[in-house]
């Protein structure tokens, strides 16, 4: 690992905890140390953006669970609240750029963290991709004109996952932008953004549950639309969820832009995660109950525009909808902000390609440049895809919640085998004095329930079902795309260790 040299240190005067926190790790400070507990927040709701993703993802929830397909949001929601109380207590004694390669190496050793960190920032490019995706869900509802390519908008036509990719693009040139720009415009478009998104949310709740059609019974049905049972339609209906309660870590990704990070980072995961949480749910809870039908097809196909649109008005719903194309923008910004904070950390110890270019700083502005364009280029390839075929949709997204899961497990797993063997130190302070963040005596079992939930729902995620990734049929690589993606991910990155092992 690079390491610096105390007389090398130059933080910005006056010296923070912060600052002097990072020197602890052998680093200094190049990042611009700005952020705020609300800015802290930002970065973790805006990841997880409850009005991208759930607009993105309740037409599929829907059209495989029906209406039963609700319960999969608080169980999820419980499951990675666990995985977030172990965050927690990393940010407080990791608070480092990069958090799961640097927890994870911390825990285990560097070839292990090393793989962490791969996976983790493949997923976050692929995330980036997806949120830009979620354009296409909301823009030609607003108006037809946004319909660039053909007439038909829905995401998984042909002409839809088309213009989806041109949206796409479009925003991932601007969020390209921003993130090389600086980190206080950045930061503040993040508040804006995030402040934004939560004043929306909160409108759709009130006037979807103040436009209800039916009463909360509705969800104990499957409905005509669940075909696999009970346990079926929650398992393929998790994927909402669990698409939506991810990026919490965010926060802790940004630790050496927080002032405090001790102290704001560990509860601004919990705030985070549990306000999406909640938000969410009740926004899915609203449409169940709003929608003008729940048997004429549509609510599986255009989700929670055409409950808004129909059930509001055109004028109220589209104003919404420009919240949540807001909402999407700033996701998809904030997700691109902490994969370059994963590609900075890793290259500064020297455990990337060009690594660098890649770990440079702009002194000015406080922002790596390098990654931005790295994962901005990537990110749009991918969405090239949709251009191949309209399966590419759900391809991306559900990939991209495995690798990110299966991360988390390879942070949460090394972490319980510490505290097993009683080697997890739960003492020390923050920057104000207090006891550092910890579960006490609840933490075994709650690491233990982490690990084992991070699991099972990576192997739920992942499984190559063909109803759900090639309902179509003869694209057996779109049925198998989750498991073929992590494979070649997983190579690539054995072949460039083995390179760099030889050098």
């Amino acid at each position: 690992m690079t390491t610096t040299a105390p007389s090398d240190l130059r933080p910005d005067p006056p010296e923070s905890s912060g600052d002097r926190s990072l020197a602890e790790f052998g680093y200094r400070q190049e990042l611009h140390r700005s952020l705020g507990r609300y800015a802290s927040f930002a970065a973790g709701f805006s990841f997880i953006s409850v009005l991208t993703t759930v607009f993105q993802f309740f037409a599929f929830g829907y059209a495989f669970g029906g209406p039963v397909f609700f319960w999969a949001w608080p169980a999820v929601l419980i499951g990675q609240m666990l995985v977030a109380a172990c965050f927690a207590e990393l940010a407080a004694r990791y608070p480092i750029s990069g958090a799961i390669y640097q927890w994870s190496s911390r825990l285990s050793n560097l070839t292990f963290g090393w793989f962490a960190g791969w996976i983790m920032v493949i997923g976050q490019i692929v995330v980036v991709a997806a949120a830009a995706l979620a354009l296409q869900v909301v823009m030609p509802a607003i108006w037809s004109g946004f319909q660039l390519i053909g007439d038909d908008p829905a995401p998984t036509s042909a002409s839809g996952a088309a213009n989806a990719a041109v949206l796409g693009v479009l925003l991932l040139v601007l969020t390209t932008f921003v993130n090389v720009i600086d980190n206080r415009v950045m930061s503040l478009i993040n508040r804006i953004g995030v402040t934004a998104e939560i004043i929306g949310a909160v409108l759709i709740i009130v006037l979807l549950f103040t436009h209800s059609e039916r009463t909360p019974g509705i969800i104990f049905h499957t409905g005509t639309a669940a075909e696999s049972g009970l346990v079926g339609a929650l398992l393929v209906g998790s994927f909402t969820a669990a698409y939506v309660m991810i990026g919490f870590d965010s926060a802790g990704e940004m630790s050496e832009e927080t002032r405090n990070p001790r102290r704001t980072a560990p509860r601004t995961i919990l705030t985070a995660l549990g306000a999406a949480g909640l938000l969410g749910g009740l926004i899915i809870l609203g449409g169940l109950l709003a929608a003008p039908s729940l048997t004429d097809g549509r609510l599986g196909v255009e989700g929670l525009s055409y409950v808004l649109t129909s059930s509001l008005g055109d004028g109220v719903g589209r104003a919404l909808l420009v919240d949540v194309v807001v909402a999407i923008a700033v996701a998809t910004l904030a997700i691109q902000t902490s994969a370059c904070r994963m590609l900075f950390s890793m290259a500064r110890d020297g455990q990337m390609p060009f690594s660098g270019r890649l770990a440079k700083v702009n002194p000015r502005t406080g922002m790596p440049s390098a990654p931005a364009l790295v994962v901005g280029v990537l990110a749009a390839a991918l969405l090239l895809l949709n251009f191949a075929s309209p399966e590419a949709f759900l391809a991306i997204g559900t990939t991209c919640i495995v690798m990110l899961y299966l991360a988390y497990a390879m942070v949460t797993g090394p972490l319980l085998w510490r505290r097993v063997r009683g080697e997890f130190t739960v003492e020390g302070t923050d920057e104000t004095g207090r006891p550092l963040f910890s579960l006490g005596r609840w933490g075994v079992p709650v690491n233990a329930l982490a690990l084992l939930y991070g699991l099972f729902m990576t192997v739920n995620l992942a499984w190559p079902r063909a109803e759900v990734y090639d309902p179509a049929g003869g694209h057996w690589y779109f049925q198998w795309f989750t498991v073929l993606f992590l494979g070649v991910t997983v190579g690539i990155g054995f072949l460039w260790r083995a390179v760099r092992a030889r050098r």
